[in-house]
């Protein structure tokens, strides 16, 4: 079993909490090139846990800069089972308030310019989505900020837009009358990412603002979230830290077998290059024993 099991990824304000002692920081080069910061690993009362600021120490990283891909591998090489992550988001809906938490269960794509698969280069795989957070690691979150006394909403869809400029009115009301719970700019890619990576993924998403669709609250801007978020970081810290607390030995990863139907592409006519840089995620399906290769199902 891996000592890093569980990881986070948010603002860098997250690993400075209390109960936690870092151990080290480890920069982890994938084959699509660097992660977002280096991970910082350390034990929280306990329990070894996986840090890594999401858009880099400093906020430096636009959303679509950000190397989706490179972020979720680093913590697949660690051994991560469970992705905890906190993000801020918009509220399109009145009784989500800022300062509210989101357990989102769903996700509607209005990106257009960001890689979200470790696929292809020889290699097909056809991973299930309909589902795109663990219901497991989402139980725990909910639990989690039940108990620190957070309002939380358990379920919803995240409408990801590409950013990093927010919504115009229009968009705002569109995405409003689609039914959408809450606007964000980063978590869907991190789940679909995830969820190849066989890694149960879910998100605390942090209600910051109401977008600009409410005419009695002033429009979003960054200088806004950035202040609601400051003053929300001691309670997501002291969720974060009560999801690790629930997240036990006992606790099983409900994604851990995602790719198991998925590959599509006969193994002996993938490129060599692309089953070495994709062994952290299929090597456990590749049977070798034979005088060919083959999935093992």
């Amino acid at each position: 079993m891996s000592e890093y099991r569980i990881g986070v990824i948010g603002g860098s304000g997250l690993y400075e909490m209390a109960g936690l002692t870092v151990k080290e920081e480890r920069r982890i080069t994938s084959p699509w090139g660097e992660a977002s910061d280096a991970y910082v690993l350390g034990d929280l009362d306990g329990r070894p846990v996986a840090f890594l600021a999401r858009h880099g120490r400093g906020h430096r990283l636009l959303p679509t800069e950000l190397n989706y891909r490179a972020n979720v591998y680093g913590f697949k090489k660690l051994g991560v089972e469970f992705l905890i992550s906190v993000s801020a988001v918009g509220s399109m809906k009145i009784e989500y308030v800022p300062g509210h938490i989101v357990v989102p269960d769903q996700f509607f794509d209005r990106t257009r310019h960001r890689p979200d698969t470790f696929f292809g280069d020889g290699l097909v795989a056809h991973v299930s989505i309909a589902h795109p957070i663990s219901a497991t690691l989402a139980e725990v979150l909910v639990g989690a900020a039940s108990d620190e006394s957070a309002t939380v909403h358990a379920g919803g869809c995240y409408l990801n837009m590409e950013g990093p400029l927010f919504s115009t009115k229009a968009e705002s009301m569109v995405y409003r009358q689609w039914g959408m719970d809450v606007i964000g700019m980063t978590n869907l890619q991190e789940a679909k990412l995830a969820r190849e990576a066989e890694i149960a993924y879910a998100s605390l998403s942090m209600v910051t603002d109401y977008d600009c669709w409410h005419e009695e609250e002033e429009n979003v801007t960054g200088e806004g979230v950035m202040e609601v978020l400051r003053k929300n970081v001691a309670l997501a810290q002291r969720v974060v830290r009560a999801a690790i607390g629930r997240l036990d030995e006992s606790v099983v990863n409900d994604c851990a077998d995602a790719l198991r139907m998925s590959l599509i592409t006969d193994p002996n006519l993938v490129p060599a290059e692309t089953l070495d840089k994709l062994e952290p995620l299929v090597g456990k399906y590749l049977d070798r024993s034979g005088e060919r290769l083959a999935w093992r199902r």
